[in-house]
């Protein structure tokens, strides 16, 4: 992706405005962080799921467009339909496609009594989709996730059932649950980012800057099959009542008309040994010892870019500073303008209030379609998830990814939206006395995939997996799959046994094989 096309993604269309960033950039190479130039390289860096592994369900740029990206990971899905990969992310005899969209998981219960059984149905319906470009063409699958629950006992059942399924916020493909055929309403319960870090420098890199999603059932295997991953998405947020002390800065003024990109910049000294500081609104930051200095371009009401500036110094306090107009976010010796200022306000208050107040201002300018008080995703849930992925992984943690390190809560609130997750359904379900009851899941299911211009064989083919018991205590007694409007697509590669030519469209599964795969490709018409 261009430079310029990063710049336009966050508002700053002035052609002037890129060059100028890109000379900067190619100035700043000595910097230790983030370059002062981060309007662009935040963006490369802050939405980094969109390089590093992103792009599901992306209508044209998913299946075989011309606009593609790079999942990261090994560009090896030239294994073909008939063997050599390793199956839609870890099948034997499949392909191990470069986006990787996660496997249909089964139901669970939290009780586990052991006098319920399970028998389960999951149907793929492969009728074609409508766009909003108009064009109605074959892309992921309707999924039905059917289940009849079983009560051997004389007395009713009264379980509390998890239907977990992988997604993100920004493309969550919700469930509708059906209980005894009348629609329910489930709890909503999301579980932490999923997947890991890798280096920016390829295999033999030691830093932790990329994202790397998780790329395989197997990996799925690992994440889900010791339970703690549940019970951390079931549980409490961390609450990340330190204290701290926030300094806000509003009332901008600059020469616009004279310097296009002007900028500020806020400098002082700390001891990193008792001093950390996170950042919100800001586009560039230098680091030499102890000391700093951050920057932003100074709002001019035009670039879509929050005006919301914040400085939140975990432990002792920075002491004095120094606040400097610049003719551009290069900060360069000599290039230092008058005309520059602002209001600085400072108060006392606690990390969780900061974050609060940063993930409100992004769920403003970042997250409007996707957040909302009524939900599916509510504030709460958001804010949770970025106050989570503070704590595992940024400078909480104690051994912070490089990725969140500098402290750049921005980029951290931001990737909160788009990174991949197992998600939860909760919700009650009552089984009679001696009798049963129907539960059933139905929902959108996106397709693992190979970028377009990606150049491997198999663009245009989608990946579905399935995995039997993963994460599951039921008592599963039976197991099966049926596919639905078949003639829409060509079956190359499975393991489940379907021959829609020959009439095979519903099989038995082998409750000991924990996982299926399935590999299509759209009929043309």
């Amino acid at each position: 992706m261009r430079a310029e096309r990063l710049f336009r993604a966050l508002g700053l269309v002035d052609p002037a405005l890129v060059e100028e960033a890109l000379a900067v950039r190619a100035r700043r190479v000595e910097w230790k962080r983030w370059a002062a130039l981060a309007a662009c390289l935040a963006l490369v860096l802050g939405f980094g799921w969109q390089v590093t592994g992103g792009f599901r369900g992306y209508g044209g740029m998913a299946p075989g467009g011309t606009d593609a990206g790079s999942s990261g990971g090994a560009m090896d899905g030239d294994a073909g339909a008939d063997g050599g990969g390793d199956g839609s992310g870890g099948a034997e005899g499949g392909i191990a496609f470069l986006s990787y969209a996660g496997p249909v998981l089964p139901l669970d219960t939290l009780e586990n009594p052991a006098e319920l059984t399970a028998e389960r149905t999951v149907t793929w319906d492969f009728a074609p989709g409508a766009y909003p470009d108009g064009e109605r063409r074959q892309w992921g699958a309707e999924v039905t996730d059917a289940y009849i629950l079983r009560n051997g006992t004389e007395e009713d059942l009264a379980v509390t059932a998890l239907y977990p399924f992988a997604g993100s916020f920004a493309e969550l493909a919700l469930p509708a649950v059906t209980v005894g055929g009348e629609a329910v309403e489930p709890a909503l319960y999301a579980g932490a980012y999923a997947g890991g870090f890798q280096s920016a420098a390829g295999p033999e890199g030691a830093d932790t800057l990329n994202l790397a999603g998780l790329s395989s059932w197997r990996e799925y295997k690992a994440l889900l099959e010791d339970g703690a991953y549940r019970e951390q998405a079931l549980g409490e947020y961390p609450a990340l009542d330190s204290p701290v002390t926030v300094y806000e800065f509003s009332n901008f003024e600059a020469p616009h008309g004279e310097y296009r990109a002007a900028t500020q910049a806020v400098s002082f000294t700390i001891d990193p040994e008792r001093t950390t500081v996170f950042t919100y609104g800001f586009n560039g930051c230098e680091w030499d010892g102890g000391f700093r200095r951050y920057s932003y371009f100074v709002p001019d009401g035009m670039r879509r870019e929050t005006e919301r500036k914040l400085l939140v110094v975990w432990g002792e306090d920075i002491g004095e500073y120094a606040l400097q107009g610049y003719q551009n976010g290069g900060c360069n010796r000599g290039e230092e303008i008058d005309g520059v200022s602002c209001s600085v306000a400072r108060r006392e208050t606690t990390l969780g209030a900061a974050l609060d107040l940063a993930c409100r201002d992004s769920a403003a300018w970042y997250g409007e379609d996707w957040v909302s008080e009524e939900g599916p995703v509510t504030f709460a849930m958001y804010r949770g998830a970025a106050a989570e992925l503070l704590s595992q992984y940024g400078p909480l943690s104690g051994t912070p990814m490089d990725r969140y390190a500098d402290g750049r809560l921005d980029e951290l609130i931001q990737e909160t939206l788009h990174q991949e997750r197992v998600l939860y359904l909760r919700f009650p379900v009552t089984v009679p006395a001696g009798g049963s009851a129907e539960v059933a899941c139905a929902f959108w299911k996106a397709p693992s995939y190979d970028f377009g211009c990606s150049g491997s064989k198999n663009e245009g083919l989608q990946g579905y997996d399935l995995v039997t018991r993963l994460g599951s205590s039921l008592n599963f007694t039976r197991q099966s799959a049926a596919l639905v409007n078949a003639g829409n697509v060509q079956i190359t590669g499975q393991d489940f046994g379907f021959d829609p030519e020959g009439g095979v469209t519903s099989v038995e599964l082998d409750l000991e094989q924990e996982h299926y795969y399935l590999e299509v490709r759209p009929v043309e018409e």
